[in-house]
């Protein structure tokens, strides 16, 4: 098999809680607690499960915009948590983050044009007179139109600002772009269009992605392979078809059912979780999702689960899988 393109091996990221007059270190927020996954190139990652299960916390330690705890990130071979911060620098324009917000990630002050093309300049990647032709082009390819170059983002609808985020992330041409809930913040009419615009770029530019949602419908219409992650902890790892079609955790088969079906007179059994998920500063002993599986043992309360080949490449964390 070819090296991967990105290889992220038992990262952890604690975030401290600090309390008292001297700011004491009481205990930590374990958002990610040891994961490991790899990417091809090419390839649509898809990264899923609930809010506060960690996923954008995993993308932005990924590409360095938190400082990780534990673990090691490899892009391209290159273990970026050993790069200077000179030589980190080099590097960003193949990296990209699209972040889940159109509306607050773009400055209200700043023409689109300038937003987009303001990180070619930064990186010194192409002469000013050049940069405008630039930005053109990859508006027209975001779907974008010329005169939209001189307009602000309060003009623009949350498709639109979606689209000028993608811009933004492909001007640099890169070849890794982690999307961060890229289409929750849109009516389901857009989303198609955003999802569908990121097959289009996979296909013209050879992207490779690491599609982060709590939206399964979305991530199985673009990924390849799908990861499900609960309280800091990868639960599974398979093929997109693999997992639809044969979940092994009782997590992932919760989510799944929780997927709607559009055609009427088809039902699915729905698998209805009880309570919230545990807090991560204090997550659960054993496998963290027994206080909410409907078939725990008394082993799962205490023994940590490994995370295993179950045949095929199709990898689980559970006692009973």
């Amino acid at each position: 098999m070819p090296e991967a393109l990105l290889e992220v091996n038992h990262l952890k990221k604690y975030f401290p809680i600090q309390k008292g007059l001297l700011n004491r270190t009481v205990g930590h927020v374990k958002a990610v607690d040891g994961i490991s996954l790899s990417i091809q190139k090419g390839e649509t990652f898809g990264l899923v499960g609930e809010s506060g299960s960690g996923k954008s916390t995993v993308g932005k330690t990924i590409i360095r915009l938190t400082e990780k705890t534990e673990g090691e990130v490899k892009f391209k071979g290159v273990d970026l948590y050993g790069l200077s911060p000179q030589e980190l620098r080099k590097i960003r324009p193949s990296m990209q983050l699209i972040f889940q917000d159109p509306y607050s990630s773009l400055n209200p002050r700043v023409r689109v044009g300038d937003a987009i093309g303001e990180a070619l300049l930064d990186h010194g990647l192409a002469p000013k007179e050049e940069i405008r032709n630039l930005v053109l082009e990859v508006l027209k390819s975001c779907g974008l139109s010329s005169y939209h170059f001189d307009r602000f983002p309060h003009e623009f609808s949350g498709g639109q600002r979606q689209r000028i985020g993608i811009a933004r992330a492909l001007i640099l041409n890169p070849d890794l772009i982690i999307a961060d809930e890229p289409v929750s913040a849109l009516d389901v009419s857009i989303q198609a269009q955003i999802i569908n615009l990121f097959r289009k770029l996979q296909d013209t530019r050879g992207l490779t992605y690491l599609f982060i949602s709590h939206d399964l419908s979305v991530v199985e219409h673009l990924c390849s392979r799908i990861g499900v992650m609960y309280l800091g902890s990868m639960m599974e790892t398979a093929s997109r078809d693999e997992l639809f079609k044969n979940p092994l955790h009782p997590y992932t088969k919760a989510l799944l059912s929780a997927v709607p079906i559009p055609i009427p007179k088809l039902k699915r059994e729905r698998i209805v979780l009880k309570g919230d998920i545990p807090n991560p500063a204090d997550p659960p002993a054993g496998c963290k999702f027994h206080t909410r599986c409907p078939f725990a043992v008394g082993r799962c309360k205490e023994e940590v689960p490994v995370f295993r080949d179950a045949g095929g490449g199709h990898f689980v964390a559970c006692h009973l899988a």
